[in-house]
Formats: C-alpha cells, structure tokens, sequence
C-alpha cells in the first residue's frame, strides 16, 4: 500500500491495480499495473517516488495500444509454457497480448492458440512479431502471421 502513497501525494486518482501473483519478471519481481488519472505535469513527480523507493517503473505516461495483430500459434502451445510465450510479449512494457483462445484437440496432439496483440504503434508490433519468431523457432511452434504483417 505505501507505493500507492505518490498518488495520493500528488492528487493522482486510482482507476485499477492489478498485480500478477501467479507471474514474475525475469528479476523475480510481482509485475503490477496501475492505472490512473492525474494532472500530467505530475507523471514525472510520481515516477521518482516509485524509482525512490526501489520500484522499477517500466512504462509511465499516457499509454494507448493503437496498433493491434493477431497471430496463431500451432504445436504444443501448453506443453511449451504458454505463460511464457505470453510473458515475453507483456514483459516488454509496449505491447501486451490481449486475447487468447486455445484449443486442445488430444493430450499429445499439437494444440493451437490465437493470441491478439495490442501495441503503441506500428514498430512495437514488428518488435512483438519477432520476439513471437523467436519463441516458435525456440519452442519449435508455427507462428502463422496475418498477410497483413508484411506491411508493417
């Protein structure tokens, strides 16, 4: 409760916290989200506080995830972590995946997930596209991108 301390501080209004027990960053950390409203001169003022008292703040300001893709992935989706693949999209800080259908056909047959990403822009899903490449390459998963992603 006491990293909630700044926004109050500086007049800031609470929308959500949602904090990912079940999760950890690679440093073994609890990723939490906070979303607020404040005066913007005050972003940098709050962001201090936090980096201050130990908090690492991985993005601050207004964030709009304005660019978004879908992508398939097919093999053995859960066996490999799925939490892990999903992870390495949303520990970046500028895309995270925002829908996820699974499918499961038989306990050794290849599954398939749908996953929709959103992100700030155009270059962060490029970003987003070739961590996916490099999971399904590492994890030996087909990553079936949209037609689409050539252009971006």
């Amino acid at each position: 409760m006491q990293s909630l301390e700044p926004f109050k501080k500086y007049k800031g209004n609470i929308i959500s916290v949602v904090h990912h027990r079940d999760r950890k960053t690679p440093r073994g950390t609890v990723p939490v989200q906070i979303v607020f409203e404040i005066d913007p001169s005050n972003i940098d003022n709050i962001k201090r506080h936090l980096q201050d008292n130990g908090i690492v703040v991985v993005r601050a300001g207004e964030d709009r995830f304005i660019e978004e893709i879908s992508v398939l992935l097919i093999g053995h989706v859960v066996h490999t972590d799925l939490g892990d693949t999903i992870d390495r999209i949303d520990s970046t800080g500028f895309a995270e995946v925002e829908d996820l259908s699974l499918r499961m056909p038989g306990i050794d047959e290849p599954s398939s997930a749908y996953l929709r990403i959103r992100a700030t822009g155009k270059e962060e899903i490029r970003k987003s596209l070739s961590i996916l490449r490099e999971v399904g390459a590492e994890k030996d998963l087909l990553v079936i991108e949209p037609i689409e992603a050539e252009k971006i």
